[in-house]
Parts: C-alpha cells; sequence; structure tokens
C-alpha cells in the first residue's frame, strides 16, 4: 500500500479511521524552521469532525503529539513525526461492512485488492480521517513557505448548485487568502452562506448528501519551477491532491472552460509592470509548459457526495454471492466540502514546498 509521497520533502502517513492513531512522518524539512503550533491547531480545527452542523457528529480533537524532528518548536532537520489519536471510535457501526460494501466507497476495491484483510471500520486506511495528518504536514510546509512569501489559501466555490463568486485570477491577493484561511466556512462572498448552509440541511432531512467544489490559489510563487512532461506543476499537485478521499476531479485556471474559446482569447498576453513580466490575463492559471510564470497559481478540485448515506441502497453479500440491500448506520457528513477544502490547501502547501526544494530554493 502506498502512502508515501513526495520527491525531496516526503510525507509517509500511517493508521486507519478507527485504530489507535493516525499520523504522518515529514522527511526533508529544512533545519531551523520555527514551527506555530497555535497556528497549526487552528488548521487542524477546520477540517476536525464535529465542529459544525454540515460535519460528522463524530468529535474528535485531533491533537498532534510531536514525536520527533521538533526542539523547543524548531525543526532540527530530522524526520518530524506527529500522531493524532483517535478517541472517539465505534467500530460496532462496520461490522456488516466486511460482507456488504458501501455504494460509493473502497469496501469492495480494498476487498478485491487485499483479499478481504483490508479494515472497513471507518474506511480504515481509505478514509477520510486520514486527511488529518495531511493536513498537519500541510500546515507545517505552509509556515515554512510563508517566510518565503508564498501564501496558500482557498474557499468553498460551490455546494451543489449554489456558487461562490471565484477568484480574480490576477488581482486574488495575499491578503484575501490569509482572511479566508482564518475561517471555518471560507467564503470570498459571506452572503451565500446561509444558502449554502440552509441547502445542506435540506439534504440532510432527506439522508442524503451533496459535493462542491473547492478554489485554492498560490501567491508570491517565483516563475520557474516545475519541469515540462511528467514533473509539472499540475502534475506535482494533482498528484497529492488526489490523496483526498473524495477528490473526483481537477482544472487549473479556466481549466475544461478553455476548450470552449479561441487561441485568441484563451492566450494571456504578456506586459511589463513594475520592471517584472506579468499577463494581463490568467487563463493559464500560473502555469505554461508545467511550470510557473510567476502569476497567481489557481485551480479547483471537485468533490464528491459523502458515499455513506442513511438511505437504502443496493449492494451484494460478498459471502453469499447475492443482490442484497444495505442501511449504513453510523455518523456521517452531510457535506464534505467545507473539511475538505483545508486539507487541499494542505496538498498543495506541500506539493509547492516540494517544487520550490527541487530548484533548492529554501
Amino acid at each position: 500500500m502506498s502512502s508515501i509521497w513526495g520527491k525531496d520533502v516526503k510525507i509517509s502517513i500511517f493508521g486507519e479511521s478507527h485504530g489507535i492513531a493516525i499520523g504522518v512522518v515529514i522527511d526533508g524539512l529544512p533545519a531551523g524552521e520555527e514551527l506555530d503550533m497555535e497556528e497549526i491547531a487552528f488548521q487542524m480545527s477546520r477540517r476536525a469532525p464535529g465542529g459544525d452542523s454540515t460535519a460528522t457528529p463524530r468529535k474528535e480533537t485531533d491533537f498532534p503529539e510531536i514525536c520527533s524532528g521538533l526542539l523547543n518548536g524548531v525543526t532540527t532537520g530530522s524526520p518530524l513525526c506527529a500522531v493524532i489519536e483517535n478517541n472517539n471510535t465505534r467500530p460496532v457501526d462496520y461490522e456488516k461492512l466486511a460482507r456488504l460494501p458501501r455504494p460509493g466507497h473502497a469496501d469492495f476495491t480494498g476487498y478485491i485488492r487485499y483479499d478481504g484483510y483490508n479494515d472497513v471500520r471507518g474506511g480504515g486506511h481509505f478514509s477520510g480521517r486520514l486527511t488529518a495528518p495531511l493536513t498537519f504536514a500541510g500546515a507545517v510546509c505552509r509556515q515554512i513557505l510563508a517566510r518565503r512569501g508564498i501564501i496558500i489559501g482557498g474557499h468553498i466555490f460551490s455546494v451543489g448548485t449554489i456558487f461562490d463568486e471565484p477568484f480574480d485570477p490576477v488581482n486574488v491577493s495575499a491578503e484575501q487568502l490569509m482572511q479566508l484561511g482564518a475561517s471555518l466556512f471560507a467564503l470570498n462572498n459571506p452572503n451565500i452562506e446561509q444558502n449554502m448552509r440552509a441547502y445542506i440541511e435540506a439534504i440532510k432531512a432527506e439522508q442524503d448528501s451533496v459535493g462542491g467544489i473547492v478554489e485554492i490559489a498560490a501567491v508570491g510563487i517565483p516563475a520557474g519551477l516545475g519541469s515540462p512532461m511528467f514533473r509539472g506543476v499540475e502534475n506535482v499537485i494533482s498528484s497529492v491532491v488526489f490523496g483526498v478521499p473524495a477528490v473526483k476531479g481537477i482544472e487549473f485556471g479556466l481549466g475544461f472552460d478553455v476548450s470552449t474559446l479561441k487561441g485568441s482569447q484563451a492566450n494571456d498576453a504578456f506586459a511589463m509592470e513594475d520592471d517584472r513580466i506579468v499577463t494581463l490575463s490568467n487563463n493559464c492559471g500560473g502555469i505554461l509548459g508545467g511550470i510557473t510564470n510567476g502569476m497567481p497559481l489557481i485551480f479547483r478540485a471537485a468533490i464528491k457526495p459523502t458515499p455513506s448515506i442513511a438511505q437504502k441502497q443496493q449492494t451484494v453479500d460478498l459471502r453469499d454471492g447475492r443482490d442484497t440491500v444495505l442501511t449504513i448506520n453510523g455518523r456521517h457528513d452531510p457535506c464534505i466540502v467545507p473539511r475538505a477544502l483545508p486539507a487541499i490547501e494542505a496538498a498543495a502547501s506541500i506539493a509547492i514546498l516540494n517544487l520550490m526544494a527541487e530548484v533548492n530554493a529554501l
């Protein structure tokens, strides 16, 4: 099972949703970096369960215990290990799932891939619970990047059919991103929060779930990061973003919409501004040929509806080899989008730190 990612800065994520603990080892961090643990704890709280009516009622403190790599609040250069205890587990909710795979989950594919030995309790190692150590790793990388002038943030772009205002792809600012990063329900237009919440509550009342889209931006990134072909910026970011289990799609800049334009409309014209080269538009999302061009880096990720819903669903009995009906018990998110946002910001932070390390920019 491959749960290790990274080239220059590596992360190794371990644990299961209803096991004793989950955690991450980060290898390759620069020494001498002071970590603000209060800020890391806040980023963890944005992702943590039980803190909002849109989320699962399962409550976890998600407090990371640092086991190595940090002395007096400063990185030592050795692997940084953080362990997060699972305190509020209810494995009894999942006993029947060893034979009745949940539609939309990895129960069936995990059963096939690991000969039935996969841990189905809360999804085991396939669970969104594993985004907690990912968020910790990203919060660490985020602070290191901020000292180099790179600021990362995002917002809930949509929930179902309700949309927030998109980023201005040319003029998104560090201040805007930092303000969003301090919010538990991050929106460019706060006036639509009530509508989004009401929609989620209506879906919850139907014993159903809903997905959406998050939009991420990073500013202060120098031109010249990334490589063509297989080590491009899009490749690197996508490969870690898809480590968030709910992600089903990703697009950069205009994404799929660019296919509807003419070249004269899609091309980003160059210009001089304060003795540096900029583009007048940013349809490419800050990336050309897999390499950053110095403009804001912008991408969106599609988040699927939470598969665990209380409605009856058709499935099969793996032991008896017959069709059957499944009713899922347990505590589940009617909408994972608000909690997925900090995890995907974290994934972007880890990816960008790797790209910086690759060109010795740390």
